[in-house]
């Protein structure tokens, strides 16, 4: 019997936070009406009850999904498309407010692919000066070989792009927040430097963007002008820190290229990951999000006025340095300030350079029965770690010194315990700190 299609227009009148559970209003995955909860597809190969059907499923895969057919896919094979990766894309482009998403086996997946997709030999990509240390790794290691290079800039001075963009240039890429600053690129106004240098240009410049930091609860770039969105969803949209992910958000024209790529390079999503990000990660991030930041704006307040603490940087403190930006571009779908759940901060330094900054990460790893040593970010459990030597590691260190990511950064990404307990950890290990001198 064939689906019932309901209204794709009655999800549109309701929040984000109920659209993240109840998904796209008309999948055309499967056809799963009759489980409250989406089942999960478990088979690296399927069925095909003739030549026919085979032949016609190989014409149909990668197809543009603007000109693609409404009947549910043929599946084939896992590598190429399975029913519950294809329901957890189309709700990640209902999040975000994108045409399509692709999904990959990790955030570093999913963005080796966008690079693919939209960059070749003797192109150019122009990207912020301070990203996420792997992702400079790709740029600066990887990418080269296949003869493509890249501008690193500050585009927190977004004029610096009028000196870099020329004929070569493809992407435009940064994080906002940026990790592991917790610093903002305004979204619109490199939009419209942009603009300014796609007129007339035969191939346009993409900007791409990574929302991991902010999710699409507290950020949605496509709103101020990004083309295409990057995320882990390792991190908050998952949110138990249980299955790694990745998802490219992008426009139809990309859409095959992404399932090609995906296909070909083998970075696949497995279904068992997507079900449990379909069925716990997405419908369970706003809830998440709103205890982490009281959580986070709370812990941030106590640092910012702590004596052995030289400054921290938090979106939604009053004083930080770009607040008109965060209070107009870290919004919910409401319009409300959403300032994310991760903070960074540094201590004071004594005589002993940063060790002061070591000593306290030590003893919250030995001490702390609700903050975790450990990297990764958007758990439910707390999470501290130095980005200097940890996630950012492959920058080189003149470069990290340069960029302002110090020795004795602290990073903490809020979880869900109670920020009183999280502040009284905290609070034992500054004290500790103190006795050191």
């Amino acid at each position: 019997m064939p689906k019932k299609a309901r209204d794709p227009q009655k999800n549109e009148n309701y929040h984000l936070r109920t659209r993240l559970i109840h998904g796209s209003a008309d999948n055309t995955k499967w056809d799963y009406d009759h489980h409250v909860v989406p089942p999960i597809s478990s088979s690296t190969t399927y069925r095909l009850n003739s030549t026919h059907r085979g032949v016609q499923g190989f014409l149909e895969f990668g197809a543009d999904e603007a000109g693609a057919p409404r009947h549910a896919p043929i599946y084939i094979y896992d590598r190429l498309d399975e029913p519950t990766r294809g329901m957890l894309e189309e709700n990640l482009a209902t999040a975000e407010g994108g045409e399509t998403a692709v999904c990959f086996a990790t955030g570093m997946a999913a963005i080796s692919a966008v690079f693919g997709v939209t960059v070749k030999q003797h192109e150019e990509i122009v990207a912020h000066q301070v990203l996420y240390g792997c992702t400079y790794s790709l740029l600066t290691n990887w990418l080269p070989r296949a003869g493509i290079t890249t501008r690193f800039v500050d585009l927190m001075n977004p004029n610096s792009l009028n000196e870099v963009l020329n004929e070569q240039t493809r992407v435009v890429y940064f994080e906002t927040p940026i990790n592991p600053t917790l610093q903002l690129i305004d979204i619109a106004r490199v939009r419209r430097l942009v603009d300014q240098a796609n007129k007339g240009r035969k191939v346009p410049i993409r900007i791409i963007v990574d929302n991991t930091f902010a999710t699409p609860y507290c950020q949605r770039p496509l709103e101020h002008g990004a083309d295409i969105v990057v995320h882990s969803l390792t991190k908050d949209i998952g949110g138990f820190g249980t299955d790694m992910g990745g998802a490219v958000i992008a426009p139809h024209d990309l859409h095959g290229l992404l399932m090609y790529y995906r296909k070909d390079f083998g970075g696949v999503l497995t279904s068992k990951s997507a079900w449990a990000f379909l069925v716990y990660g997405l419908p369970t991030l706003a809830t998440r999000m709103v205890n982490q930041q009281k959580s986070a704006q709370k812990i941030a307040q106590f640092l910012d006025q702590h004596p052995l603490v030289a400054q921290v940087s938090y979106p939604g403190l009053e004083h930080y340095p770009q607040r008109e930006l965060a209070l107009r571009q870290m919004t919910d779908d409401r319009g409300r300030f959403a300032p994310g759940s991760v903070l960074h901060f540094t201590l004071k330094k004594e005589e002993g350079g940063n060790r002061h900054a070591e000593a306290f990460i030590d003893y919250i790893a030995e001490h702390s029965y609700t903050i975790t040593l450990a990297v990764s970010l958007g758990h439910t459990k707390t999470l501290i770690e130095n980005p200097y030597g940890m996630t950012h590691a492959a920058v080189p260190e003149e470069r990290k010194l340069a960029l302002g990511i110090e020795p004795g950064g602290i990073r903490l990404a809020v979880g869900l315990e109670d920020w009183r307990d999280l502040i009284s950890d905290l609070d034992q290990a500054l004290t500790h700190v103190s006795q050191l001198s």
